[in-house]
């Protein structure tokens, strides 16, 4: 089986939260980057986080989206927040620091949890040795 259609099945066959962590990681990469390489690369990173965060406050705002009703508010408000934030970006040279933090903050809230009873890690032998 090729990689694309590995990926693709993968794309399929993920919970909808899973998928939402993975597009935020990426355009998030892409935000990192473009601020790097400024231009060009910066403006579509941007574009592309403005789009991810439209199908978010899409999706918050249809009645078949389960979340509780005060969460969506807040999420939509988020969004509107990101928009705007984004322009300023753009256009007056804002840092995409906060744009950043507020993906990795969503990420980390769409990432699975650890379950309560899992046992401590034990540490690594390498760092037992130089205890």
């Amino acid at each position: 089986m090729s990689v694309k259609r590995y990926q693709h099945v993968q794309e399929i066959s993920d919970d909808p939260r899973a998928i939402e962590q993975r597009a935020l990681a990426r355009v998030t990469g892409m935000l990192i980057a473009g601020a790097e390489k400024g231009g060009a690369a910066l403006a579509e990173a941007c574009h592309m986080n403005r789009m991810l965060w439209t199908i978010f406050q899409t999706d918050l705002a249809t009645p078949e989206n389960a979340l509780p009703d005060a969460l969506k508010a807040q999420l939509i408000s988020l969004a509107i927040w990101v928009q705007r934030y984004t322009s300023k970006v753009l256009f007056e040279n804002a840092s995409i620091e906060p744009l950043v933090q507020v993906n990795r903050s969503i990420m980390e809230g769409l990432a699975p949890s650890a379950p309560a009873t899992a046992p401590a890690a034990s540490p690594p032998a390498a760092a037992a040795i130089r205890a």
